[in-house]
């Protein structure tokens, strides 16, 4: 199955590291000239530079910050002058640990707008950057990087991917009629830096070695084992990709199944 991704031009936010340079890898090797964006350039700058040496690609790194339109705008300006073009954006940039994880009476309201702000506005703004230049060419691809806790209680951090959820089936119907799908991906325990410091606190906290820790998850996992970051880009690929112009407004976990509700 050939994926028609050569040329295509991608943004992928929050490039730099984790999941998100994992999809701007895929998409790289796949063919597409991909920009990366995060707040720091010199990570940028080194992810960028390590990307084209692994894929034999383009990968551009421009600074920005989702939390200011003016920035978003500026870059996506930015990949439209280097490229001519924007066929494929993917949101990924937020921040790994979101601070509402304790119980209401501690919360930060605080530090609690300014996840938000990062990722479920931040994702709007991208969105809102891109959208025109998308509908010009009657084409699009929109592709939102959610969580799992947007499908539980367990945790107040789930209201961002619930809100994600929301803007990807609102944005699919606005933008539908102008060639632009929009999906999103939820991605179960994928390892990343980030997943690696997760299970070393919880390992101390417990008196138990990392290794303890993610065999429990993976115990848990009905593929047992922990999602590679670059399964979540693949899955990327696809939606990306002309062969799933008929899925728009959907939600879909990468999470080897563990999941227990049943979503129709």
């Amino acid at each position: 199955m050939k994926l028609e991704l050569n040329e295509r031009v991608a943004i992928v936010t929050g490039g730099s590291s984790g999941i998100g340079r994992a999809v701007a890898k895929v998409l790289a090797q796949e063919g597409a000239r991909v920009v990366i964006t995060a707040r720091r350039g010199d990570k940028l700058s080194r992810a960028a530079a390590e990307l084209e040496a692994e894929t034999a690609g383009t990968v551009l790194p421009i600074p920005s910050d989702t939390t200011d339109q003016a920035r978003v705008d500026s870059m996506v300006t930015a990949a439209i002058d280097a490229f001519g073009r924007i066929d494929i954006l993917v949101n990924c940039a937020a921040n790994p640990s979101s601070p509402a994880h304790g119980e209401i009476q501690h919360l930060d309201d605080g530090a609690l707008l300014g996840d938000l702000d990062t990722k479920v506005v931040g994702y709007a703004r991208c969105a809102k950057a891109v959208a025109p230049h998308m509908a010009r060419r009657r084409w699009g691809r929109i592709i939102n990087i959610g969580g799992l806790t947007g499908r539980s209680s367990s945790l107040l951090s789930g209201m961002r991917n619930a809100a994600v959820c929301h803007l990807t089936k609102t944005l699919s119907d606005q933008l539908g009629p102008d060639g632009v799908t929009v999906n999103a991906l939820h991605p179960g325990v994928t390892q990343t830096e980030h997943i690696v410091e997760l299970f070393e606190a919880e390992a101390a906290k417990r008196g138990v070695t990392p290794a303890e820790i993610e065999a429990e998850f993976s115990a848990a996992t009905p593929i047992r084992r922990v999602i590679r970051a670059e399964e979540v880009g693949y899955a990327v690929a696809f939606l990306a990709s002309p062969l799933a112009a008929a899925i728009t407004g959907e939600s879909l976990a990468v999470d080897g199944g563990i999941t227990r509700g049943i979503y129709l």
